[in-house]
This record gives structure tokens, sequence and C-alpha cells, in this order.
């Protein structure tokens, strides 16, 4: 395992996990499902089956670097990539790829977000390892492309070819990336059976995206270049400060993916979500017998069903005839809402904003 190597994309903020996430303290440090261990922990957690823990970097912003110290304490400094603005996944990878280049030019390079859920782990290992297998057997950049449950509006397709394999675990060619469709495009797609979910997790080999960047995106290819001589190093720090906020604001997605024509997918199922949403985490967590799902123990429901609550534990909640409705409290703050407005928390973030200003 010594040149594999894993990038944890630490650095968002979570809005629609309002009011448990914030941008002073996101999701990804938030231990969610209530296990024991954040988001990010189970995470890198996750990763020590493939990689040595000293070949794992976590790629966040500079304001949260004593949070995931914290809570990754048997991280050296070198390995907490401190990025001092937000300027997309593109410029993110870029820097890991250089940084990690410097270290090693043989390297193979798994990118993937912190806030994902995998529930099964062993498949999720059996799958980084094929995909590492095809990354390191020629010039190609590898996706992990998820089997779809039902019509999703809120993720990103990958087409591949109708007539190759279906068969979970085979790797096939990208065809095409297709955005968050609407629901009637979203049923297209699913009776198709050739688009897959977009995980967001990318593996590669270092030369091959350092070339895709070559080729793609020069620009910050170039800028990234000009750290030659900082990276790993205590003067590190200072070039990304006074280079990384000249990067183009740009998702690897668009920058490289859809226009490179070297993509393969890896076909996969280990009960991935991306908990965007706290409708999505509903999903995942445990229900009672009228559906309710419940993360804290002072909880009692009367008359009440298919609704999704978070509270701390210790925290007394009587819900009575509420139904279908997401019940979140976080440090004093309270959030009711109908699930099926869910997308509508972000607004209410940027509201309350506006009133503090």
């Amino acid at each position: 395992m010594k040149d594999n190597y894993a990038v944890i994309m630490a650095g968002g903020i979570g809005s629609r996990f309002w009011p448990m996430s914030t941008k002073k303290f996101p999701k990804q440090f938030h231990d969610i499902l209530g296990t024991g261990r954040t988001l990010l922990q189970m995470t890198y957690d996750r990763f020590l089956n493939s990689c040595d823990k000293g070949n794992i970097f976590i790629a966040t912003n500079k304001e949260y670097r004593e949070l995931v110290a914290e809570q990754l304490p048997e991280l050296e400094p070198h390995q907490i990539m401190c990025e001092p603005c937000m300027r997309n996944t593109a410029p993110c990878i870029a820097y890991a790829t250089h940084k990690i280049n410097a270290l090693n030019p043989d390297a193979c390079i798994v990118v993937a977000p912190s806030d994902h859920l995998v529930t099964k782990e062993e498949e999720f290992t059996k799958t980084i390892q094929t995909a590492i297998a095809e990354a390191m057997g020629g010039d190609v950049l590898v996706t992990l492309g998820i089997k779809p449950s039902r019509p999703d509006t809120g993720y990103g397709y990958i087409q591949f070819s109708a007539d190759g394999s279906k068969e979970i675990g085979s790797v096939q060619k990208v065809d095409s990336f297709t955005e968050k469709p609407n629901l009637e495009k979203a049923k297209e797609l699913l009776a198709a059976g050739n688009f897959y979910w977009n995980s967001g997790i990318f593996i590669w080999s270092a030369k091959s995206i350092s070339n895709s960047f070559s080729r793609y995106l020069p620009e910050i290819n170039q800028l990234f270049s000009k750290g030659a001589g900082f990276y790993n190093d205590s003067s590190e720090q200072a070039f990304i400060d006074d280079n990384y906020q000249k990067a183009e604001n740009i998702s690897i997605d668009y920058g490289v993916m859809e226009k490179a024509d070297n993509v393969k997918v890896v076909l996969s199922e280990f009960g991935w979500s991306d908990l965007g949403t706290w409708g999505s985490l509903y999903t995942h967590v445990e229900h009672d017998s009228n559906q309710n799902a419940l993360i804290g123990n002072k909880v009692r429901f009367y008359e009440s069903s298919g609704n999704m609550v978070k509270v701390p534990d210790g925290k007394t909640v009587v819900l009575e005839g509420l139904s279908d409705y997401i019940v979140v409290e976080s440090d004093g703050t309270l959030l009711v809402c109908r699930k099926q407005s869910e997308q509508l928390i972000k607004q209410f973030v940027g509201d309350l904003a506006s009133l503090e200003d």
C-alpha cells in the first residue's frame, strides 16, 4: 500500500444540515449518526484499509485546521492541507496532486469527500482496490458510479455503454456525465439501466491526473507548478496563502472529467449516500413502527409519523400530531421544517445571516 494515497476533502460548510452544521463547525466534524465518530473520522477510518496512515491527507479550509488536528491527532502537520479560501474541487485536487507527486511520482491517489456515508465497509474497500488496479494499469481517470435505487434528482449521473456489463464491480468506459436532472428525466435515466449516480469519488495515478490538468486546466496546473520547491516543507503554507486565491473557481467535474476521453467507472454498490440533506439522513437511520427516524434518547412521539428528529442526548422533546417533518435542535437553535421543503434550509440560513449583518 506504500504507493496508495488518499485525499479527503473536508472544507465545505454543509449549510443544508443547519442548524447543526454551521460555518464555524461544519457537518463533517459532527457525529451526525450518533456512532461516537464524526463523519471525517469515519472517512479516515475507512481509508486505513487501503492506505498507510501517513499517506492520508485532509484538505480543508485554513479555519478548520485545529478541528482536523483535534479529531485526527495521529496526523502529522504536513498531512493537513489548509486552503486560505474556497475555490471548488479542481484547485483543491491540483494542490494535492502537486504535493503528493513531490513525495512519490508513482503514487495512486484516491480523492473523496469527508461527509459521505458508507454502510458496507468491506464492499467499499474491495471497490477501491478494483479502482486502484484499473488506475495503475494505464492512463485513465477512474470514478465510482453508484447503482441507483430510485430516480433521485439530487445526484448527477454517469452514463456508460448500454452494451457493457452491468455487473457490480465491473469497469466500464464513461460515455457522458449528466447534471442533476428533474424528476421526469431521472426516471428516464433509471429506466435506461446504464446510468449510475456520480459518487464524487475519484481514483487516478499522479501521472494521469497531472497530464489531465496540463491538458484541460493549464493555468491552474501552472499556478501550482510554481510551488515545486515548497511542497511538504515549512514554506508550503506561505506559497499556498499567496497563490491559492489566484486559481479559477471550478469543479473537477466541469474542468476535467466532462472533457476527458479516458474516464472509466467502477459500477458500485456499498451502501452509499452523500448525506447532503436531512432527508437523505432519514433513509439511513433506524425507523420506529411509525416511520419516525430518531437520533436522541429522550424523545417521545404521539400520533406522529415519518419525522426526522435529531436532538442532543438528554434533551427532552415531545412531538404530537406531527408528520413528515424535520426537527433539529443544536446549541439552542431549533429547526422545524417539512421534509418536502428542506431545500429552503439554505435560504433560511441566508435570511438569518442578513438579519445579523
